[in-house]
């Protein structure tokens, strides 16, 4: 009764390796005698460089002994760390006398193979796995290309900017907040400290100031470089004028520098 290991890997939660398992114990009843199949199946991304917790008891299983024949669904399965790796888990079976078998391919490493056979099993289990990293890579780059597309096509990814909310990908007027803010800048414009025109807001004093450097324009006159951003703010128009006082040297301010001087001669 030949012992066999199956092992699975998907890269998130919301995957299940019951499927790969599935494949794989079949595969194996077709292929082997009344075997005895072990299961070892691993949830982890592929970018990580870490070994998953079942990966480990496979190797454990195959330094014991305990397993004739390890079957993946893909050389892949077994590394996230390219050919290198995969490599030195083939050798690492051979010499506790483990064969390896590949479903995907046919790919299949055994104790019976002479030693030319298996260089050259080897060199195409390294090539697979370069292939397999590049391929994760190109993945890599076709989701950015989409979220780049996604934008020039006018949707909104990642996380709005404040006065906004994203529905269906589109980016919205979240109106009581905008004004909010708008308001907020206007006390800004005024002469207030950014920590007074925050306060009582919803609004941290440092995001009052990155929008006062950035945006103003885009909450006082629905003017952004942003065409995504223009075109939600626009839907608030037409703005009333904001309460820019003319005026730059209003008594208020001048009161304001005044009642602060005196605090820090008191203070000092």
């Amino acid at each position: 009764m030949p012992e066999i290991g199956i092992y699975a890997r998907v890269s998130t939660t919301d995957q299940n390796p019951q499927r790969q398992l599935d494949e794989l114990r079949e595969f194996a009843e077709n292929t082997y005698d009344e075997p005895a199949i072990h299961n070892y199946a691993d949830i982890i991304s592929g970018t990580e460089t870490v070994r998953g917790e079942e990966y480990q008891r496979l190797r454990s299983d195959v330094e014991d002994g305990s397993l004739d024949v390890v079957i993946v669904h893909e050389l892949s399965r077994l590394s996230r760390l390219g050919a290198g790796e995969i490599h030195e888990f083939l050798e690492f079976c051979l010499s506790y006398e483990t064969g390896i078998q590949d479903l995907e391919v046919g790919l299949e490493i055994s104790l019976e193979d002479d030693l030319v056979d298996r260089a050259v099993s080897q060199l195409i289990a390294g090539v697979m796995g370069d292939l397999a990293r590049v391929e994760h890579k190109q993945k890599l780059r076709r989701i950015q290309s989409g979220i780049d597309a996604a934008k020039e096509a006018g949707r909104w990814t990642g996380r709005p900017p404040a006065g906004f909310d994203v529905e269906d990908s589109y980016l919205q007027v979240n109106a009581d907040e905008f004004l909010t803010i708008r308001r907020a800048l206007e006390h800004v414009e005024q002469g207030y400290t950014y920590a007074e025109a925050a306060d009582g807001t919803p609004v941290a004093e440092s995001t009052l100031r990155a929008l006062y450097d950035d945006r103003r324009d885009l909450y006082f006159y629905a003017e952004a470089a942003d065409e995504r951003l223009q075109a939600a703010a626009q839907e608030l128009e037409p703005l009333t004028e904001p309460d820019i006082p003319a005026d730059t040297g209003l008594p208020e301010r001048e009161i304001r520098a005044i009642i602060r001087d005196e605090i820090r001669r008191h203070q000092r």
